[in-house]
Parts: C-alpha cells; structure tokens; sequence
C-alpha cells in the first residue's frame, strides 16, 4: 500500500505538538526556520534531537556549524513562527523576521519572547527518508520567569494553532497503559 505524503501530513497532524524555531549563525549572520520535530533524547547528557528537512537552506547550514538553538514559542508568536516558516529566513536577510534577537551564552542566536531555550553542539547526524535527524548536547538552556500567564507553549494541530487554557483541567477516561 502507497502512503501518500498529503494524506502522512494529514494524519501526522491529529498529533498535537509544541512550535520552535531552530537558530543557527552563518557568517556572522543568523537564520532560522521554524520546526516541530523536536524531542528531547537523554536527561544524562542532555540531549535533543531536531529533524530538518534536507531541502532547506538551514539543514547544511547547521551541520557544517555544528551548533544549532532551540527557541520554544509562545501562544503569542504565531506571526513569527508563519514568518520562520514561509520566509525561510536565509542568513543576510536583514530583518530577521522582524524578531528581536541576542546571543546566547554560546553565541547562537536567541529569539527575545521564546518560552525556553536551548543551546547545542551536533553529537550525532543521521540521514533518514528526506529529513536529517541532528542530535545536539544541550551547552546552555533558559526558561521563562514563572509568571502563569507568560508561559502558555504554542501548540500546532491539525494545521492550526492552539493555545492551552490556563486552569482547565480536563477529565482523563481510562488508565494510562504501563
């Protein structure tokens, strides 16, 4: 049977995920793109995974750098992650999406708003299907203040964005299985 990848698209996206815009510097310059493959790997090194499509200018960008930032949105930036996805913010383009942005402790560039960030060095690559798969070691990492009403994740599904609604808590049916 031939999966269609309209139709794999379409059933990937009944799967809720968060919304990141991947960073990296070339050049001097920063660039960016925005992703939702993204996993966390290991606790003991810290590690996290993005997977980039390897028909994007970003993809050859973060192998040959080695190093890549991880900015998580938050519910208010659905412009800036459509801006990172769209515009496939290349290196020397000037406005950067317009986003406000410093180096991290590393270097790397850091999108002002983000709700978390990581910042890692490319441990392992792995080529698969049409995506490459980069593995980093967290260097350095940084969360939002506590504030409950600056830390709403934005959330991707079914080709819409979302956001979680602070205080309702829904009734799980059944056991979670072991």
């Amino acid at each position: 049977m031939e999966i269609g990848s309209d139709h794999f698209r379409q059933v990937m996206g009944r799967f809720a995920t968060g919304v990141s815009v991947v960073t990296t510097m070339a050049d001097g310059k920063p660039a960016g793109i925005t992703v939702n493959a993204l996993s966390s790997v290991s606790l003991d090194p810290p590690l996290v995974m993005v997977a980039l499509d390897r028909r994007r200018f970003i993809t050859p960008l973060v192998r040959v750098g080695g190093r890549y930032a991880v900015n998580v949105l938050g519910e208010g930036q659905q412009a800036m992650s459509d801006c990172f996805a769209h515009a496939a913010v290349k290196p020397g383009r000037e406005d950067f999406c317009g986003a406000a942005w410093a180096p991290g402790p590393t270097g790397l560039p850091l999108l002002d708003g983000a709700i978390a960030t990581l910042e890692c060095t490319i441990v392992e690559t792995f080529s698969v299907g049409d995506h490459d798969l980069f593995i980093g070691r967290v260097d350095a990492m940084d969360a939002a203040g506590d504030d409950p009403r600056s830390l709403g994740p934005l959330l991707y599904f079914r080709r819409r964005y979302l956001r979680v609604e602070q205080g309702v808590q829904a009734p799980v049916k059944g056991k979670p299985e072991a």
